[in-house]
């Protein structure tokens, strides 16, 4: 349980820091990071922390594929964790 916990703090702190850099990339109008990049983030459980970065950094936030994806792509997380506990109890 430890090593999930731990998983999901770095996948989330991922997501977080690369809005962050990605944002300050568009500023200095430098190479960006792939939006490809934050939804597999996303799937592979960093979508709290995009969703947070997303916001935090006023970054991406028109794009309707991260203003109703990453949601969504979290709503599905927590409705699979939720099946999931009740199926083991």
């Amino acid at each position: 349980m430890n090593h999930l916990l731990i998983y999901l703090l770095v996948i989330n702190a991922t997501g977080f820091l690369l809005m962050r850099s990605d944002k300050k990339r568009a500023i200095n109008n430098r190479w960006r990071i792939r939006e490809s990049i934050f939804i597999l983030i996303s799937i592979l459980g960093g979508s709290l922390g995009t969703i947070f970065g997303m916001h935090i950094f006023r970054h991406k936030t028109r794009k309707i594929k991260f203003y109703i994806g990453l949601p969504l792509i979290f709503s599905v997380q927590v409705i699979g964790c939720v099946i999931f506990i009740s199926y083991i109890i």
